[in-house]
């Protein structure tokens, strides 16, 4: 498993550190975008999050296709296909271009996640699956430690050739993902009956894992994909992705601007705020992922992430001061992440083989509109009251369901026999 860790997740990681940064890179755009553009608080949060819109509708045909030509090939196309869309943002000047524009990058990138999911666990054992989501998840936080400074210096470029520096950003990020696409076609292997960079009885174990753990699962076996889409457990797992998601966005999107606006911070100094975050973002990852694995458990790990992120934007509506305000809204992001890590792990429990491509597919696709929901809410409460208090209070009570039905799935026999995988 160290072959194939040193192998996969480095190569992972950078790929979705780039899908990361060309999705959510608008949010620091936005510190100078919104001013030369004249866009409003409210559109830019709809053009935020129509991105979510795109990528929701084509989750689920994205994973069909997937199935049909293999995953190295969709990545591939994906990686490609979202590159060159997320270096044309460079041309939007009105708002209707900047809703078209993102939404058709919702569209290219739709899939990606879950291909990556679904990749994953063709190569690792259940008992390692937390572990190995959460090393390749690390790029959701790191994506912004890399894009506080590298977003803000692209920022500086102001001027430079005739462009903005919010044109420089979207360029620059853009670029490297359409040819890593490339690279993806020659590097990943398909599945572990293919890896002869493995000795012989190396590969002929793990094949053998993987089979085992398939042979001793609750999850439905043999399932055609679309019947996935009927699995009563698939769409309860998607509520809590869905409610978790949107406080998320809210912060990834609109996290700049208002700490930007609270605590009076220049836009160097935001970079590196932004930078600190991550990296808590990222050990809280980790060490909740690892404690998922060591425990068998999942949905108690996901159940208190998302409770802590409730109770940290009650803190961000009540609390006056705002430095306070803004140490509940740094809590409420590093609950977010570390709830991905067990969340995760249900989908391939409840679901196995190409139906579990579906599934993961159908619960992001659904968890992904909350990307759509929290910017949205927010520019449209800070439009209409003067303030963001409401937003807060609405994602407090979102967390707070998650996390009662993460802990209602603690029953479902496919749960319950996992834990002692």
């Amino acid at each position: 498993m160290r072959r194939v860790s040193v192998r996969l997740m480095p190569f992972l990681f950078v790929l979705y550190i780039f899908n990361f940064l060309d999705r959510t890179n608008v949010g620091l755009a936005a510190l100078q975008m919104n001013d030369e553009l004249g866009f409003s608080s409210a559109a830019f949060g709809f053009g935020a999050g129509v991105f979510f819109i795109g990528y929701s509708l084509f989750e689920v045909p994205s994973n069909l296709l997937l199935i049909r030509v293999g995953a190295r090939r969709w990545i591939a196309r994906i990686m490609i296909s979202w590159g060159f869309l997320a270096a044309a943002m460079m041309f939007v000047r009105t708002p209707e271009q900047f809703y078209v524009m993102r939404f058709l990058l919702g569209v290219a990138e739709a899939g990606f996640f879950p291909a990556i999911l679904y990749y994953l666990s063709q190569w690792y054992p259940a008992a390692m699956r937390a572990r190995s989501l959460a090393w390749f998840m690390i790029a959701i936080p790191l994506s912004g430690a890399l894009g506080g400074p590298l977003g803000t210096w692209l920022l500086g470029f102001h001027g430079a050739g005739g462009l903005s520096g919010w044109q420089w950003l979207f360029l620059v990020e853009g670029i490297p993902s359409v040819l890593l696409g490339f690279v993806v076609l020659r590097y990943l292997t398909e599945r572990p009956e293919e890896a002869h960079w493995l000795p012989a009885p190396q590969r002929a174990w793990l094949i053998e894992r993987l089979a085992r753990d398939r042979d001793g699962s609750a999850a439905a076996h043999g399932l055609p994909p679309l019947r996935a889409l009927a699995h009563p457990l698939i769409w309860l797992a998607a509520i809590p992705e869905l409610l978790v998601t949107t406080a998320g966005y809210a912060y990834v999107f609109w996290g700049p601007t208002l700490m930007k606006e609270s605590l009076q911070l220049t836009v160097m100094q935001m970079g590196w705020l932004i930078t600190a975050v991550a990296i808590l973002c990222a050990i809280a990852l980790i060490l909740v992922g690892m404690s998922s694995d060591r425990r068998g458990e999942r949905v108690l790990h996901a159940a208190a992430c998302a409770m802590v992120v409730s109770i940290a934007c009650l803190g961000a509506a009540l609390l006056p001061d705002p430095t306070a305000k803004m140490g509940c809204l740094v809590v409420m992001q590093v609950a977010v992440i570390a709830f991905l890590a067990p969340f995760w792990t249900l989908p391939t429990i409840l679901l196995s083989g190409s139906s579990a491509a579906v599934g993961i597919a159908l619960v992001n696709s659904i968890g992904n509109v909350g990307g759509f929901i929290g910017p949205t809410l927010i520019g449209f409460l800070k439009d209409t009251t003067g303030h963001d208090n409401g937003a807060f209070y609405t994602l407090s009570a979102m967390a707070f369901v998650a996390s009662l039905i993460c802990v209602s799935m603690r029953w479902s026999p496919s749960i319950r026999e996992s834990r002692g995988t």
